[in-house]
């Protein structure tokens, strides 16, 4: 186990033993630290904060809490919440208030006096993260701010389940590799296409040659992000927007941007791009057999001879942003296509192979939170580890430079850079505003 376990059980006994010392009185643990059929031990538990509360980010902190050996003792968020909160739902169901809400309840249900308050709030990730006592963090927020808070999770020795896409550029997400490689962190991306037994079927179907040499994969994903020109409105009062902002450039608030269409904006996201790419191309990648390397040449449409966006990777395999039901795979003996809850194949008979123990078998999960969780008590790497994160969402950051640029690029996915091309390097990262930078 890493030195961050050892220490929160430490900790734990040392806690136990101050207040019994300082009190004068028997120590009193309540239940859920003593553990029942429902629970662990706290000495075993794995206790996580979630960073970021929107829609996604409460969603993926409800996942994790219902795993009996999860103990979710903190949350962060920039905006408060509360009534008038807009989200994606048009509720008030986010922000700092709902979430500790969200906990408590939970915890609450399973308590024998049916009553819980132990979920600390933040504002600050910083503040979170500095905590010894916790083990795992979950990052929820706006891409812009992912490689930060990841580093700086790495840092402090917790290990990190982040939602996708991994970054806001390809400098940020070889940073990430390196944080978490350094600090010997267990780390899921969550592009969860790859917990979807469809999704594995199809790439074990295709990495097994049963539709023969691979020629092209289509994936449906949208477009690139462009400038923000939004007006500036008065910043609400339950919103940190300074912090909202970060290393991004500053701006005025705009309702449109806080919480839910940032994406379509560069300073935040890489758009369509960079939001379906990071489940397509994935899925592309996979069945490919490429998820430690990439294309070797993007081309963007020139509405001449090349009509969509186009990847060529060394083998001659063309990846292209066109249109599919999901991810369409074609060989030169079959065709592959797959979303979610959809597979399709040429011939059909291809649905009902099984595969025998002398085939490639893919990384298998069920559960991409699950998955993490037990990455995290085994030590191992999950099914979406951050090299993998990279890969994929590296291929969308060459899309958009491609698409930016308006022009073809070479790439060299080794040394990861644009061979002799000074404009498109200048591309790979960005300047953060002060005082954020990357550790």
């Amino acid at each position: 186990m890493g030195p961050q376990r050892t220490h929160r059980r430490t900790f734990l006994k040392q806690t136990a033993a101050t207040a019994a010392g300082t009190l004068g009185l028997p120590y009193l643990v309540r239940s859920p630290a003593l553990g029942n059929s429902q629970t662990s031990p706290a000495s075993e538990r794995i206790t996580v904060g979630a960073i970021g509360m929107g829609a996604q980010g409460q969603y993926d902190m409800k996942v994790v809490m219902r795993d009996p050996g999860v103990q979710v003792v903190a949350i962060c968020d920039v905006s408060e919440g509360g009534s008038g909160y807009p989200t994606w739902y048009g509720t008030d169901k986010g922000g700092r208030r709902y979430a500790k809400q969200a906990v408590e309840e939970y915890y609450a249900q399973k308590a024998p006096s049916g009553s819980y308050k132990g979920c600390d709030v933040y504002t600050d990730f910083r503040d979170l993260l500095a905590r010894q006592d916790i083990d795992a963090v979950i990052i929820g927020t706006p891409d812009h701010w992912h490689a930060i808070m990841a580093i700086e999770a790495a840092r402090n020795g917790k290990d990190i389940y982040c939602e996708k896409p991994l970054s806001l550029t390809i400098g940020e997400a070889r940073a990430m590799v390196n944080a978490v490689r350094r600090y010997d962190r267990v780390f899921q991306t969550g592009s969860q296409q790859r917990s979807e037994s469809g999704f594995r079927f199809a790439c074990e179907l295709v990495r097994n040659g049963y539709i023969g040499e691979i020629k092209s994969v289509i994936a449906n994903i949208g477009g690139p992000s462009g400038p923000c020109d939004l007006p500036g409105q008065p910043t609400p009062d339950f919103l940190d927007w300074d912090l909202w902002l970060g290393p991004a450039p500053w701006r005025p608030y705009n309702e449109k941007l806080h919480p839910a269409r940032w994406r379509s904006f560069w300073d935040y996201s890489g758009g369509g791009m960079t939001d379906w790419g990071a489940h397509h191309f994935d899925i592309a990648q996979w069945g490919l057999g490429m998820d430690h390397t990439g294309p070797v040449e993007v081309i963007p449409p020139d509405g001449k001879d090349i009509k969509v966006l186009t990847f060529r990777y060394a083998n001659g395999v063309t990846l292209t942003r066109d249109q599919a039901n999901g991810v369409l795979f074609t060989g030169t003996e079959g065709k592959i296509e797959v979303n979610r809850g959809y597979l399709k194949t040429w011939p059909e008979s291809l649905q009902q192979v099984q595969l025998g123990p002398d085939k490639v078998h893919l990384y298998e999960s069920d559960n991409h939170h699950a998955d993490w969780l037990n990455a995290i008590r085994t030590r191992t790497k999950p099914i979406c580890d951050v090299e993998i994160g990279a890969r994929s969402v590296t291929i969308c950051h060459l899309g958009n430079i491609a698409y930016w640029l308006g022009r073809p690029l070479k790439w060299d996915p080794v040394s990861e850079v644009f061979p002799g091309d000074e404009e498109a390097n200048r591309m790979l990262d960005r300047a953060q505003r002060a005082p954020w930078h990357l550790a």
